[in-house]
């Protein structure tokens, strides 16, 4: 189904070509082939490691901490049932519902 593997797996392709200065995420997105890439491109990793890392990476806990801001948008995502049962039976159905509902939401 749509939606029902790791976001990390579709991480790369998604950040290839965008320009930004630092990426807030959690725990999941604690992989070495990431930071690398994050670091090569001189972005800000706002990532905390994982708690079974041999080496523990430091990162900015103030910036972390707005995080919940995005984990909000999300939450308001999931109000809708479609998005939150994942209940569409193609990508782009599935692309489109959210975008549908993005747009409900930023224009309240």
């Amino acid at each position: 189904m749509p939606g029902q593997y790791h976001d990390l797996v579709e991480t790369k392709p998604l950040i290839e070509d965008v320009d930004f200065q630092a990426l807030l995420a959690d725990k999941a997105f604690d992989a070495d082939w990431l930071i690398q890439e994050l670091n090569e491109r001189k972005v800000k990793v706002v990532i905390p490691p994982k708690s079974n890392r041999k080496v523990m990476r430091a990162f900015d806990t103030t910036m972390y901490k707005w995080r919940h801001l995005i984990e909000n948008y999300f939450c308001k995502l999931k109000e809708f049932k479609r998005i939150a049962m994942r209940s569409c039976k193609t990508d782009t159905s599935f692309e489109a519902m959210i975008q549908l509902c993005a747009s409900l939401i930023n224009s309240r």
